[in-house]
């Protein structure tokens, strides 16, 4: 009896002090708001945040609907949302630094370990056939290798989506290069659905493809592309003043931006949050890991929520080097 009532109190107060570190893990990291912003690879992302913060810190997470200005901004005049999971700054730079130089944001991990990457694209069967072709310059030697669907005489280079800022860029990279002098023709699918669709039917038909495309996105995670190099360094100055606009005459070949994307937090959070803080020091993955997780989420009818627990019950690999080994327990049991 007295060993029963030893192991018993033993037990009790075991229970006790798990029970008491759940409750001050709970409380130190409390209430978070974190933006679902309105694409599909930040979705997915917000998600994977809200099932990991919830499950394996014990926060209580809601999502609130966000964009990339209207969230960054909200976030350094009102302190909130608590958390950016996928902030691109590019466009928000200036403003987003002088908050961060305040103290009053701060950066968190890069949520794209390779940032968001945009150019001109070939298929990989294309590219492992020809070896010399590597930048778009080589590319544009060989109009044969990609033909026009209206006239076979001639090579095709696609264009971003109509109305999209990326169509003035690529159009104008397009010019800089001199591809109509080069036997190619500037082809407009019209819509981010006909320029997926010039994708998947050149590789029905194993036919050369070259165009315009942006990384993460579900198209790259079906189709495996190979992103031509530039063959020369971004220029802001010319980017910025030609490159992007309707009215530019005389464009400069110029890399594209690589887009640097992190996730931002508020001040708060970030004295506050505890362990959960620490985990979005680390949460970081690649275009290659975001491409198929938006392939399969495209495949599957898939919403942000479904794609998270897809990704957290097939990628334990990746998301496990995030987070500490009880916290990795209680996420997967918690699926």
């Amino acid at each position: 009896m007295p060993q029963t009532s030893s192991f018993r109190l033993t037990l009790i107060i075991g229970t006790l002090a798990w029970a008491g570190a759940q409750s001050a893990l709970a409380q130190s990291c409390g209430r978070v708001t974190v933006a679902n912003m309105n694409w599909q690879s930040a979705e997915v992302l917000a998600h994977v945040d809200k099932l990991i913060l919830s499950k394996g810190y014990g926060c209580e997470v809601e999502l609130v609907p966000g964009d990339t200005m209207p969230t960054l901004s909200a976030m350094m005049e009102k302190d909130k949302p608590d958390v950016a999971p996928e902030a691109w700054i590019n466009a928000v730079r200036e403003p987003l630094e002088a908050a961060i130089k305040d103290g009053r944001l701060h950066y968190a991990a890069r949520a794209l370990t390779d940032g968001g990457i945009e150019g001109f694209w070939i298929p990989k069967y294309v590219a492992d056939a020809n070896p010399h072709i590597k930048t778009i310059d080589d590319a544009l030697k060989h109009p044969e290798l990609f033909p026009a669907p209206a006239d076979k005489s001639k090579g095709a280079v696609f264009n971003c989506p109509s109305g999209w800022s990326c169509q003035l860029t690529a159009s104008n990279a397009y010019k800089a290069w001199g591809a109509d002098k080069k036997g190619f023709m500037l082809v407009d699918t019209g819509s981010a659905a006909g320029l997926d669709g010039s994708i998947a039917k050149a590789y029905e038909r194993q036919q050369g493809w070259l165009g315009y495309y942006w990384a993460p996105t579900a198209i790259l995670g079906k189709y495996d592309m190979v992103k031509l190099d530039a063959g020369v360094p971004y220029d802001k100055v010319a980017y910025d003043t030609c490159n992007t606009r309707a009215d530019c005459d005389n464009p400069t070949k110029t890399d594209w931006a690589k887009s640097e994307v992190f996730t931002v937090v508020t001040d708060r959070f970030k004295k506050t949050a505890g362990p959960a803080n620490d985990y979005l020091t680390k949460r970081s993955w690649s275009n290659t890991t975001v491409n198929q997780l938006l392939s399969w989420m495209g495949d599957n009818q898939a919403t942000g929520e479904d794609g998270a627990r897809h990704f957290l019950k097939t990628q334990p690999a990746v998301w496990q080097a995030w987070v500490s080994p009880d916290v990795a327990q209680k996420v997967s049991q918690g699926l």
